[in-house]
């Protein structure tokens, strides 16, 4: 086992798990910029955090969608979306494996073999249905680096499973009363060993 903690997020839905990444994710990125200034260097291609995330789409304030994002890059594509003609539906929501797998797959990986923090957000319930998606997390996992993991809080995914399972994992969730200090208790727990 690695000294990096694998830290989830988990919660109910709109708990509040994206916005707690979102604060610890820019926590990290701030502090590690100012170090690198402290010590005169310009921080530029430093790469601090990779991998990827996912936000919800809407339409007059209704969820039709999600899209994935890759962290580093900017690019995005929809993986599920309620007009998403598939055979393939969770949830209402069709699944687009491929072009879920075309921003993922490519974010995780890079994130796994360059950045300084892997970035999950979310293993949940769209993402498990891609082979490649589950396999290219495992084989983060096995880094030993910083890694922040959104997680689905009900989902029974052997993944989900695993990752809970761990030794070096700690799961956090957020609640109303603690999600706005959770960003400070996990970025402090994440600076203990980075």
């Amino acid at each position: 086992m690695g000294i990096h903690p694998k830290i989830g997020i988990t919660g109910l839905p709109r708990s509040g798990k994206s916005a707690v990444l979102a604060k610890v994710l820019e926590m990290l990125e701030e502090e590690r910029r100012r170090e690198i200034n402290a010590r005169g260097g310009d921080g530029a291609g430093t790469d601090i955090i990779g991998g990827m995330r996912t936000e919800p789409l809407m339409e007059n304030s209704e969820r039709v969608g999600y899209k994935v994002i890759n962290i580093k890059t900017g690019e995005e594509a929809v993986m599920a979306h309620k007009s998403i003609d598939s055979r393939l539906r969770v949830l209402g929501y069709g699944i687009d494996i491929e072009s879920l797998e075309s921003v993922a797959i490519p974010a995780i990986e890079h994130a796994r073999d360059y950045s300084e923090v892997i970035v999950i957000d979310e293993i949940g319930k769209f993402a498990v249905e891609s082979e490649g998606f589950v396999n290219v997390v495992r084989s983060a996992l096995e880094v030993d680096k910083p890694t922040v993991l959104a997680l689905h809080k009900k989902s029974r995914h052997p993944l989900l499973q695993d990752i809970r399972r761990r030794d070096d994992a700690r799961i956090l969730e957020v609640t109303p009363v603690n999600r706005a200090l959770l960003p400070y208790k996990i970025h402090k727990l994440m600076r203990e060993t980075y």
